[in-house]
């Protein structure tokens, strides 16, 4: 694995690519990855798509709770619809947080 040292794009390959598919940058740009930060990002890949579709999933649920506060059958829909907004944003912002460590500390790519 190579990583560009101008964007951070990771490449898989025995050499790294003349440019980066990226930022376009040449391959002088490009660094070895060690093999302990290999295993980081080939052991986050599996996690971090959990995040990212657990994220799609969250919208989802905003999006139909948001149609049922629209709805407003009753005052406890509403209510259990709001609160489904809330949890789903404050989730999502979990996520987001969480992400962003992994990639702070080698485990995205």
């Amino acid at each position: 694995m190579w990583e560009c040292g101008a964007c951070g794009y990771i490449w898989e390959g025995d050499e790294p690519p003349d440019r980066c598919p990226k930022c376009n940058a040449k391959k002088e740009r490009f660094t070895k990855l060690e093999d302990k930060a290999m295993e980081l990002v080939e052991r986050s890949r599996y996690t971090n798509s959990l995040h990212m579709h657990l994220y799609a999933l969250l919208e989802q649920v905003a999006d139909i709770a948001e149609d049922g506060v629209d709805d407003n059958l009753d005052p406890q829909c509403v209510k259990i619809f709001k609160k489904a907004v809330e949890q789903a944003e404050v989730l999502q912002q979990s996520i987001k947080a969480e992400l962003q460590g992994h990639m702070k500390k080698g485990k995205w790519g």
